[in-house]
């Protein structure tokens, strides 16, 4: 699926075509970069659950808060009427992400058992969404 240019079910109502009509977006469950978003949140609980005791209040914690704020400000943005606002909340999204993305680093590093790659591809294909969310909303009000 993927996000579509020009539809993308931003919160605008259409999350693009359908077999040429467009489909009306009611839900942010409907959304697929909020439904990826929130699979990565699943997985960040997971894989963080195997993080040493020591690092509950540290780095798992921070790990949780920057993973629930990525589809957290995608819902936001998503029942924001303006441009600049759902721009802005997406932006947010993907500055959680790459903060996310250096927790992950952070452990690799520090030898934790986690599976860097496997984030990293998800992160990346996160990013795009997100990116191809804002440059979307940016191209209707060109």
């Amino acid at each position: 699926m993927g996000v579509r240019a020009g539809g993308a079910g931003l919160g605008d109502g259409y999350s693009g075509r359908d077999c040429g009509a467009p489909v009306r977006v009611q839900r942010l469950e409907q959304l697929e970069v909020w439904r990826e978003a929130h699979a990565l949140v699943l997985d960040t609980y997971e894989l963080v659950s195997g993080l040493p005791d020591s690092e509950k209040f540290g780095l798992m914690s921070q790990m949780r808060r920057a993973a629930v704020s990525i589809p957290g400000n995608i819902a936001e943005g998503f029942k924001r009427r303006g441009v600049a606002d759902k721009i802005r909340f997406y932006n947010i999204s993907e500055a959680s992400l790459e903060e996310l993305r250096y927790y992950f680093l952070l452990c690799r590093d520090l030898g934790y058992e986690i599976h860097y790659d496997e984030f990293s591809q998800k992160a990346d294909r996160l990013a795009r969404m997100l990116q191809g969310a804002i440059n979307a909303i940016r191209s209707r009000t060109s």
